[in-house]
């Protein structure tokens, strides 16, 4: 603890700020120093071998271009046409063939002389080929030779030939020619980083085609200060003096004259300078990072002392509104603080009304529970039948009390009703039939109907259909409308058959005030009894609205 304690002093949640940042701020200090050299380095030996990688990737689209042509020149060299004098044929044939290529086929004799040529119609008068050295050079070496790029007489338009030495006669080589624009669409600087440039020098160290921002043009001489570098197959070209800040990569085009260059500024290069102002940064960085921490600290402890606030005034009872701070989580605090102070409020008047509806109903029953005493005491003529009565009519009330505690006092599915008091005669259960369509009765409902219903299977049971086992009750509901009632009524029936036969009491008991007298008050609806001899009939109608809970 000693140790901590000298570590870790008490002091404000301020200066624990400052120093973290401090502490922070010094070691990335030192680390990003030790990096930037390295990272220098790294980056230049990576760039070196992308541009290289890039010159070769271009260097084999050319490639695949010119031996497209070549292949093309060795099909056409064997045409039937051709072998036969045929020139107006095969120059028919190869227009035709060629046409949606941008390529044009031209045929020559040993001097360079033009025989047909696809630009122009057969026949039309046509000169010798103005790049004749491309020519010789291809019939001294016996290959195929791609030219340098040169103003193509018909065209007017900068192009370049791929010529095919024959030995036959009188077309001695033929040759494919295309403009360089077209070979323009094979050169591109996508994938290349912003400010990078791509170009095919030909053997001359003239610009065939060129993409990016240098715009070079067919035909533009190309640095001469940097072609006498390029000489390996493959390679990067630096020079401060001549390419200040960029790099050149280049390619030698396998079997062919021509290279392919892409250079660029170096994207790493402000990395030589970043270190200069590493020192004056990282100072400016500490001193931002305590001015920060001590501003974070200043807020942090105001926020602090809010949420402290509201705790207090909710300690004292008082809903509390949440502090609005810039501390996200702070106001997470105090949202929670807010709506614990609210829930608070609402648990206590939650509780008070609860205690008052404790009070209200434990009024109602007992004064039902007086009233219903009263009765039984007047026809009770001993004692026990007065102790066995009331525990019979208690019995159906604690059921219907049980069932809507058990919902929370929130209302109860009837036919549920209906079955928790016909269990308490479980002997007579197969004996009673009951249909109607489901619903979700109101608390006052569930007493006072499931009182009804004791007592109709109370006294069935005594006396009625269900105190023998041939006897049978049919108890349902059903949805009525009558002329004069706009609201929709409930019709409940309990008819009892197979039983002893029936006549009419002489007088007037509690069970009958409770189905007849009781149930008409309650659902402020009318009650018909008939004691008919085959079995009791009650019927009860009532508004619907006074039993189902909305």
């Amino acid at each position: 603890m000693k140790i901590v304690a000298l570590f870790f002093p008490k002091a404000s949640i301020g200066t624990y700020l400052v120093a973290m940042a401090v502490a922070i701020a010094l070691p990335i200090f030192a680390f990003v120093a030790l990096l930037l050299l390295q990272l220098e380095d790294n980056q230049r030996s990576t760039l070196k071998r992308e541009t290289a990688q890039d010159a070769l990737a271009l260097s084999r689209i050319i490639d695949r271009q010119l031996q497209d042509m070549a292949t093309t020149l060795r099909l056409l060299s064997s045409s039937p046409e051709l072998e036969n004098g045929d020139l107006a044929s095969f120059h028919e044939r190869t227009e035709s063939a060629l046409r949606n290529n941008a390529l044009y086929v031209i045929a020559v004799d040993r001097t360079g002389q033009q025989l047909l040529n696809t630009r122009q119609p057969f026949g039309t008068p046509l000169e010798k080929t103005p790049n004749i050295a491309a020519v010789d050079a291809a019939l001294k070496s016996g290959r195929i030779e791609a030219s340098d790029v040169f103003r193509g007489r018909a065209s007017g338009e900068w192009v370049y030939n791929v010529t095919l030495p024959r030995a036959n006669d009188p077309v001695a080589a033929l040759i494919i020619t295309q403009d360089a624009r077209d070979l323009g669409r094979l050169v591109t600087t996508q994938g290349l980083a912003p400010g990078w440039s791509a170009a095919v020098i030909d053997q001359s160290g003239h610009v065939v085609v060129a993409a990016g921002p240098a715009a070079l043009k067919p035909g533009t001489p190309f640095d001469p200060r940097i072609l006498p570098a390029l000489g390996f197959s493959r390679g990067v070209f630096e020079d401060g003096t001549i390419l200040p800040h960029m790099l050149l990569g280049y390619a030698q085009i396998p079997g062919w004259s021509w290279k392919t260059v892409i250079w660029g500024p170096v994207a790493q290069a402000s990395i030589l300078s970043t270190w200069r102002f590493l020192i004056i940064g990282g100072v400016a960085l500490v001193l931002v990072a305590v001015l920060a921490a001590y501003a974070v600290a200043r807020q942090v402890r105001t926020t602090i002392r809010e949420i402290a606030d509201m705790a207090k005034r909710m300690g004292e009872g008082h809903i509390v509104s949440p502090v609005e701070t810039s501390v996200i989580e702070a106001n997470q605090v105090a949202i929670a603080l807010s709506n614990a102070s609210f829930d608070r409020s609402q648990t206590e008047d939650r509780l008070r009304f609860v205690m008052h509806e404790l009070v209200h109903r434990t009024k109602n029953l007992l004064t039902l529970a007086q009233a219903m005493m009263r009765q039984l005491a007047k026809q009770a003529d001993s004692v026990e039948t007065f102790q066995a009565a009331v525990a019979e009519r208690l019995e159906g009330l604690v059921r219907s009390i049980e069932l809507l505690t058990s919902e929370q006092w929130g209302g109860v599915p009837l036919r549920r009703v209906v079955d928790i008091h016909l269990q308490a005669f479980p002997q007579s259960r197969e004996q009673i039939e009951i249909t109607g369509e489901d619903f979700v009765l109101k608390p006052d409902a569930v007493q006072n109907l499931g009182l009804a219903l004791h007592e109709l299977a109370t006294n069935s049971v005594k006396y009625g259909a269900l105190s023998v086992p041939q006897g049978r009750v049919r108890f349902d509901w059903r949805d009525i409308r009558e002329e004069d009632q706009p609201d929709a009524l409930l019709r409940f029936t309990w008819e009892e058959r197979g039983g002893p036969p029936v006549t009419e009491p002489s007088r007037s008991g509690f069970g009958t005030t409770v189905i007849k007298a009781h149930a008409a008050a309650a659902f402020r609806g009318t009650v018909q009894v008939d004691f008919r001899p085959e079995g009791l009939l009650w019927v009860l109608t009532a508004q619907r609205a006074t039993l189902e809970r909305e």
